[in-house]
């Protein structure tokens, strides 16, 4: 899994019941838009997060339509056990590559 697939589900995971539109994720993370929003669509596509238009008239807001994502409960549960995995491995190869005797 990569980095910035690992940003997007921490900031989905940092309050999971919480619909975040696509902006809004790419804030939190620090990643544009076209990085963000493939994986978004991946993670839906896997079943891992819902996603939704917002109702509103956009002349009114100024501003063009919002959809929204959220982790549903499948997702939730995956997202954690993929992100331990991945820091159970990345602690492993920083032990391997860490010289005998040294410690943090």
């Amino acid at each position: 899994m990569t980095q910035t697939t690992q940003a997007v589900l921490r900031a989905l995971l940092d309050d999971p019941g919480k619909e975040r539109y696509g902006l809004e994720i790419c804030a939190a993370t620090g990643l544009p838009s076209g990085t963000v929003h493939p994986i978004l669509a991946r993670l839906e596509a896997l079943g891992w997060v819902d996603s939704s238009w917002e109702q509103t008239d956009p002349r009114e807001q100024g501003r063009p339509r919002r959809r929204y994502y959220r982790l549903n409960p499948h997702g939730m549960s995956m997202a954690r056990d993929a992100l331990a995995r991945a820091y159970e491995t990345r602690t492993r190869i920083v032990t391997r590559l860490r010289p005998a005797g040294e410690t943090t």
